[in-house]
């Protein structure tokens, strides 16, 4: 059955159950208990345009386009100043994913249902998500938009948005999250110290990742850390805090949840807030329950090293190399407590995991000693292994020219450098943490990052290859909507799309499956070998476009 018929029927069954089912009341009703915090926060003041003040605290946009966010306090406190602060953004972010929702399933009854489905769904995510982190959100919450207030109050919107990436990976199994990381230390590195880069393919449009918040949070509790997020969001997926902690995530492959728990960036807000050291990361994952599969890669300072904790709703592995400096993850779980299991077998086997695998082990190989900037060239490698050219935007490379952020750390040191737009062409901005969290450094005309520390430029931005990928993905998007409307496509479009990305097996098999609908099954046929020849992603790609070049030739031999 074809996955996506399968998360029909599975949506439509649960919400038949959930029409009678009084199990949602408590989930609706929970609201944490914030009487014992003093919710009087400084007043937001505008300094320009793109710089906002409220008390000690602070949101600015930089020179190269990220916001860099610092706030300190107590969980109530932190939630209103980050809510107030980020507001503008806030509304945007929530504006850009949930009009996604809308424009996906675009009708009302529908809507409704996938409503009465999430709340179901979600009931029990409140037992699972630490009082602390609920109080915070709950203070985020008073300033979202009241346009979704019909999704949902705008606590619960907020608290299940949460656990909107693990839904989306564990339902639709997103190749959209293929993520790449690794980490170098010892005789691997210049200076002998830890290095970690990842990339972070998460994509939810082009619209979602335009406004990057590098958030810095001051606790009352636990450690000083930052994060790259966005508006609405307190949970992290890449992460350093002051002891020089780094987490970042990696989807793996899970089964359909029945219901929601932990959230993934939930568990590792909490790692990063409150562990120092490797132990103490793996002892705050195995308290959490989760609900998706997921590889938390923690790099550490006090240890000089870093592993993989690997999570699953059933299971529990902790991954850590021997005999090398090196550690990579991309999204297959690689500790012995996963060694037999189907889905991570399947992941192997049927994604791009293993091959992007494979070529971080190359590159890392190519360079003796890795640096920050050797590592965001990695970072930013487009060919396939051995340097083949398999097109731009192919998931089987580490860029994939899609990705929310790319971001490297130097826990040591306490540096972290972040990418800027586009994907992870921009100029990575560098931040110090040491400086940033020093009560005594002033923080001068509200900037934190360290502009001498920058790393440029990907060079690609200024070729044409570049600008007939820009192309490429707007022409992917029409002729797409044409094959969807049975439309017709010009001999001209057809080859402006080849010429714009010429070694991406996708362009003929998309052209392939125009000329089938058309009944054009010579030139179907002709395209779909093209497609055959190129590196293609998946085998469940190879093989609708090995199902085709078949159906096509019986239609030619009839």
């Amino acid at each position: 059955m074809h996955r996506k018929h399968r998360i029909y029927i599975f949506v439509l069954g649960w919400t038949v159950l959930l029409l009678t089912s009084c199990g949602i009341k408590k989930s609706i009703n929970d609201h944490p208990d914030v009487s014992m915090y003093n919710a009087d926060i400084p007043k937001k003041k505008t300094v320009n345009d793109s710089t906002f003040v409220a008390g000690d605290n602070f949101i600015t946009k930089n020179s190269q386009g990220l916001w860099e966010l610092y706030v300190e306090g107590d969980p109530l406190q932190r939630g209103m100043l980050t809510g107030s602060l980020s507001q503008d953004l806030f509304h945007y972010q929530e504006k850009v994913f949930l009009s996604k929702v809308e424009e996906l399933v675009p009708s009302k009854f529908k809507q409704s249902l996938l409503r009465k489905f999430l709340a179901w769904y979600n009931r029990k995510m409140y037992l699972h998500i630490p009082e602390e982190y609920k109080t915070e959100i709950y203070g985020l919450s008073r300033y979202a938009s009241s346009e979704f207030n019909h999704i949902a109050s705008p606590y619960l919107r907020v608290l299940y948005l949460h656990g909107a990436h693990d839904i989306g990976h564990a339902l639709q199994d997103l190749a959209l999250v293929g993520c790449t990381s690794f980490a170098a230390w010892g005789n691997k590195t210049e200076d002998g110290s830890l290095i970690i880069g990842r990339n972070f393919d998460f994509y939810a449009g082009d619209d979602f990742a335009k406004e990057k918040i590098v958030a810095f949070i001051n606790p009352t509790e636990g450690h000083k850390f930052m994060s790259v997020t966005w508006g609405g969001m307190i949970g992290v997926v890449s992460g350093m805090n002051e002891k020089g902690l780094t987490v970042t995530i990696n989807a793996g492959k899970s089964d359909i949840p029945l219901v929601a728990k932990t959230p993934i960036s939930i568990v590792t807000r909490e790692i990063l807030q409150y562990a120092e050291n490797i132990e103490e990361a793996i002892a705050i994952a195995k308290k959490r329950k989760v609900f998706v599969s997921e590889s938390i890669f923690v790099g550490s300072a006090a240890d000089k090293k870093a592993i993989l904790i690997e999570v699953s709703p059933d299971n529990f592995g902790v991954y850590e190399v021997e005999n090398t400096n090196t550690l990579i993850c991309s999204n297959h779980f690689q500790s012995n407590a996963y060694k037999n299991d189907k889905n991570n077998q399947e992941r192997i086997l049927e994604s791009h995991s293993k091959y992007r695998f494979d070529r971080m082990t190359e590159l890392l190989d190519e360079h003796p000693e890795v640096t920050p900037e050797i590592a965001v060239d990695i970072l930013r490698n487009k060919d396939g292994l051995n340097d083949k050219k398999i097109g731009y935007g192919n998931e089987r490379a580490l860029n994939q020219l899609l990705a929310h952020h790319a971001i490297v750390f130097k826990p040591e040191q306490r540096l972290v450098w972040v990418s800027t737009n586009p994907y992870q062409l921009g100029a990575f901005v560098t931040f110090d943490l040491n400086k940033v969290f020093d009560d005594e450094e002033p923080k001068k005309d509200f900037v934190l990052n360290e502009e001498e520390l920058r790393i440029k430029k990907d060079t690609f931005l200024y070729t044409q290859a570049y600008k007939d990928y820009e192309k490429y993905r707007v022409m992917k998007r029409d002729i797409q909507k044409k094959i969807n409307d049975n439309g017709d496509i010009s001999p001209q479009t057809i080859r402006d799309f080849i010429n714009s990305n010429s070694y991406n097996w996708e362009v003929y098999s998309i052209i392939g499956t125009y000329y089938y609908q058309k009944k054009y099954y010579l030139a179907a046929l002709e395209a779909f070998q093209e497609a055959a020849k190129l590196e293609i992603t998946t085998v469940p790609d190879k093989e609708y476009v090995e199902k085709y070049i078949e159906k096509s030739k019986r239609k030619i031999s009839r």
